[in-house]
């Protein structure tokens, strides 16, 4: 005799094994997202935009940037190799250079003034959040297989919250 499958019971036991594989991952992706998503709130996590003298009017170069940036003692950037990036901020009167140790310098774009320097917590949150801070084998062969999983595990619960009410629909029909 012929054992009939059983979705009921496939559902639970996938969504039991599941939780129980990607806790760790998903519970880093959780507490992460809460915290990105706080990020211009708190400036622990990445620090505030700063105001320039004078919006819509740059007239700071890429020497005056490295120039700038180079007496911000704490950041240890002295050369194009240390910064990853520039965020020009045209309408605030200022560029964010972020270094690549996470260090960020705003200067205000018309005085070439030091605005702010300040450590930058949000890009190595973000790195958590999508596991590429571990490495890129951590990220896809742990991280994306969870998400994959978490999905699954929404699947299975709507499974499990609809098939009582259809059962007592069908029932209360009859």
């Amino acid at each position: 005799m012929k054992k009939r499958f059983n979705w009921s019971k496939w559902t639970r036991k996938t969504h039991y094994w599941g939780s129980f594989i990607i806790i760790l991952p998903i519970s880093i992706v959780i507490t992460t997202g809460l915290l990105l998503q706080l990020k211009k709130e708190i400036k622990w996590i990445q620090p505030l935009t700063q105001n320039g003298k004078i919006s819509n009017n740059p007239s700071i170069s890429f020497d005056d940037i490295l120039s700038a940036v180079k007496t911000a003692d704490k950041t240890n950037i002295q050369t194009w190799e240390d910064i990853d990036r520039l965020d020009v901020r045209i309408d605030k009167g200022i560029v964010k250079v972020r270094g690549k140790n996470h260090w960020e310098v705003q200067i205000d774009t018309k005085t070439k003034e030091v605005l702010q320097i300040a450590y930058r917590r949000s890009d190595i949150i973000e790195q958590l959040h999508d596991g590429s801070w571990f490495t890129d084998k951590v990220k896809f062969l742990i991280f994306l297989p969870s998400g994959i999983i978490l999905f699954i595990l929404w699947l299975t619960g709507i499974y499990m919250t609809i098939v009582p009410y259809a059962i007592k629909w069908k029932k209360n029909k009859l």
